[in-house]
C-alpha cells in the first residue's frame, strides 16, 4: 500500500545514482537504480501446513521494483535456492538489452545454484504496472513480483490522479514442492492437480481452510479513487476480478494507456495487468474483492473456491461481515469478450503499421502423442492413453541446453533451426473439424525450430486457436516487444471478412487468443535478438506450445546487437 506522497517519496528520494559509462550503443537512464535479489527457500504457513517455497528475499510476493520512465536498472540475481533459476522482466522491451530478458534456454542459461548474474536494462519510452518472475521450471508459483515505472518528473497521468495507488497480484498457491509437481506432471504425461487456493497479494483469503486471518486488506476514505495495479501472476488459470458494488474503470492494459472503459468486472490470463481506477462511492462498510477462475477448456480441472481480500472503508465496523462480490461464471467467454470489446489504445493510431511485410499464421493448441513408454501406465496417462503435448503450427518447442541466443550470436547452428514454418503445413477447419481422434492423429512433431526476421520487417501474426483436443483462450506473450492487437473474433480466421481495427487497437504485450477463435497483432521488428512467443500457462509451455522469433541486427550499432555481458550464466 503506498499513499500518493510516499509513493512519490519513493521515486524522489530512492537510492539513485549517476549512470555510470557504459558501450555507446546501450540505451542510457538518465538516473540508475540498484536492487539486489537473493533466490532462497522460505518457510510459510498457509492453508492449514507450513511448506518450504522458493522466494526473493524471503518475502511472497517478492520486492516491488520502482522506476521512472527512461531509467536504468541493475538487478544482481544469486541463487541461493536448490534449483536453477532466472528472471524475467515481464513487458520490458529490452531494448538492446535481450541478453538481459530472462527465459531459460531462450536468451540465457540458468543461474545455477550458489552463482550470480546481473540484470542490466533501461526503460525506454515505457512505463506502467508491469512485473518480474521466474521464467525457469515452474518456479513462477512463488518468484513474482511488481515492477512499477512511473512517468518522467511533470508527466502527469492522462487520468484523474488518485487519491492512493495499491498493488494487487492474482496468484495460485500449491501445498507441495512446485519444481517437484513439475517433474511428476511431465513424467506422468498427465494433467497436473488444481491449485491448492487462488491468491491476493500472497493471502488465500477467509473462504480457505485456517485462512481466516491470511487476508490481504485495503483501507479507503470515503469519497476517495483508487488505482488499483492489477497483475495476474497465476501459473495456469485465466481469473476474473470483481469488487461488490463498486465499478472499475479501465486506464492502463499491460502498462500502455487505453482510453477510459468501466465495466462490473474483468479478466485477466497469466501475464497480464491491468491499471483500473476505483472510487469509493459506496456506503460504509466492508466489501469483498474477489478473483474466480475463468474456465474455457472442455474438461479441465480447476480450483473453484474463490480468494477474497477486504475494500474496507474508513469507519466500518471492524471484524463485519462482508459484502459479496458477483463473479461471472466460469465459462462466460461473453463476459470476456466485452472487456475487451472496450479495450482502446490512447493515441495509438500515428504508429499502428497499416502496410504489413510478412504475415505468420500460427495454431495454437494442444496435442496427444501415442505412448513410446514401456511403463505406459506410469507415463502415458494423457487422453486416451497417450501423452499431453502442445504446439504452434503442431510443433512443439524443445528448449536446447545452450541457450538459442548465445548460440545465435556465436553462428552454432547445431541446437536450433531457423525453418520454423510461417503457417500450417496444411489448412482445414481449424475451430471445428480438427482430426480430435487422440492420439491417431494428434500427435505433434517436435524441435527447436525458430523464424528468422528481418530488422524492421512489419510484422503480422494470425494467432489461431484449435478444437484438436479442446478449443480454449490462450494468453501468449511475445518478449521483447508490445503489439497492437489490430482483430480478434470467433470461428476461423477468413482475411476476407476479418474486422480489423487500426485506428485505436490497444497496444499489449499478452493478448489473450479467444476460446474457439483468433486474434490478430501487428509490430516492427525492430529491435535485433531472440525473443520467445510462448502460451503464458505454464503447463502448455512446458509441453511446447512456443516458439521463438530472431530478428536479425540492422544497419549500425544503434540497430545492433551488442555483446553479451561477462557474467553471462553458462550452461
Amino acid at each position: 500500500m503506498f499513499p500518493r506522497l510516499a509513493t512519490w517519496l519513493l521515486i524522489w528520494f530512492g537510492i539513485t545514482f549517476p549512470a555510470y559509462p557504459a558501450a555507446k550503443q546501450w540505451p542510457q537512464g538518465t538516473t540508475t537504480r540498484f536492487y539486489d535479489f537473493k533466490i532462497q527457500t522460505t518457510r510459510v504457513n498457509k492453508l492449514c501446513n507450513s511448506n518450504e517455497i522458493v522466494t526473493v528475499n524471503n518475502m511472497f510476493p517478492g520486492p516491488v521494483v520502482y522506476a521512472q520512465e527512461g531509467d536504468r536498472l541493475i538487478i544482481k540475481v544469486t541463487n541461493l535456492s536448490p534449483y536453477n533459476a532466472t528472471i524475467h522482466w515481464h513487458g520490458v522491451r529490452q531494448i538492446l538489452s535481450c541478453w538481459f530478458d530472462g527465459p531459460s534456454y531462450i536468451t540465457q542459461c540458468p543461474i545455477t545454484p550458489g552463482q550470480s548474474f546481473t540484470y542490466e536494462f533501461t526503460m525506454v519510452k515505457q512505463r506502467g504496472t508491469f512485473f518480474w518472475h521466474a521464467h525457469v521450471s515452474w518456479l513462477r508459483a512463488t518468484v513474482y513480483g511488481a515492477l512499477i515505472v512511473y512517468p518522467k518528473a511533470g508527466v502527469p497521468y492522462p487520468f484523474p490522479f488518485p487519491y492512493e495507488e495499491h498493488i494487487i497480484i492474482l496468484g495460485e498457491y500449491w501445498s507441495q514442492d512446485i519444481v517437484q509437481l513439475e517433474r511428476q506432471v511431465i513424467a506422468s504425461g498427465g494433467v497436473p492437480p488444481p491449485a491448492n487456493a487462488y491468491t491476493i497479494n500472497g493471502h488465500p483469503g477467509p473462504n480457505y481452510n485456517c485462512s481466516t486471518n491470511d487476508v490481504y486488506k485495503i483501507d479507503l476514505v470515503p469519497g476517495k479513487t483508487y488505482l488499483l495495479r492489477l497483475i495476474n501472476a497465476g501459473l495456469n488459470t485465466e481469473n476474473f476480478f470483481a469488487i461488490a458494488n463498486h465499478k472499475l474503470t479501465i486506464v492502463e492494459a499491460d502498462a500502455e494507456y487505453t482510453k477510459p472503459f468501466t465495466t462490473d468486472r474483468v479478466m485477466l490470463g497469466p501475464g497480464q495487468t491491468l491499471n483500473v481506477l476505483v472510487k469509493a462511492d459506496q456506503p460504509i462498510a466492508r466489501y469483498c474483492m474477489a478473483i474466480g477462475p475463468y474456465i474455457s477448456a472442455r474438461n479441465a480441472q480447476f480450483q473453484n473456491i474463490t480468494s477474497v481480500a477486504y475494500f474496507q472503508y474508513s469507519g466500518a465496523v471492524p471484524n463485519s461481515l462482508s459484502l459479496p462480490a458477483r463473479l461471472p461464471n466460469i465459462n462466460d467467454n461473453l463476459a470476456v469478450k466485452t472487456v475487451m470489446d472496450g479495450l482502446k489504445g490512447l493515441n495509438t493510431k500515428d504508429d499502428v503499421p497499416k502496410e504489413i511485410d510478412a504475415t505468420l499464421f500460427l495454431t495454437i493448441g494442444l496435442n496427444v502423442n501415442k505412448c513410446r513408454s514401456p511403463t505406459p501406465q506410469q507415463n502415458c496417462q494423457g487422453m486416451n492413453n497417450g501423452t499431453m503435448a502442445a504446439s504452434m503450427n503442431n510443433i512443439s518447442f524443445i528448449k536446447p541446453t545452450v541457450s538459442v541466443l548465445e548460440s545465435y550470436y556465436k553462428g552454432f547452428e547445431d541446437y536450433f533451426t531457423p525453418d520454423f514454418p510461417s503457417a500450417p503445413l496444411r489448412f482445414y477447419d481449424f475451430v471445428n473439424g480438427a482430426p480430435n481422434s487422440a492420439p491417431n492423429d494428434t500427435n505433434a512433431m517436435n524441435g527447436t525450430r525458430t523464424k528468422v526476421i528481418e530488422y524492421g520487417t512489419r510484422v503480422q501474426i494470425i494467432l489461431q486457436d484449435t478444437g484438436t483436443v479442446t478449443t480454449e483462450n490462450h494468453p501468449i506473450h511475445l518478449h521483447g516487444y508490445s503489439f497492437y492487437v489490430v482483430g480478434y473474433g470467433s470461428g476461423n480466421y477468413n482475411p476476407q471478412t476479418a474486422n480489423l481495427n487500426l485506428v485505436d487497437p490497444p497496444y499489449m504485450n499478452t493478448i489473450g487468443v479467444p476460446v474457439g477463435g483468433w486474434a490478430a497483432i501487428r509490430f516492427k521488428a525492430d529491435n535485433p535478438g531472440v525473443w520467445f512467443i510462448h502460451c503464458h500457462f505454464d503447463l502448455h509451455q512446458s509441453w511446447g506450445l512456443a516458439t521463438a522469433l530472431i530478428v536479425k541486427n540492422g544497419v549500425g550499432h544503434l540497430e545492433t546487437l551488442p555483446h553479451p555481458p561477462a557474467d553471462l550464466p553458462r550452461c
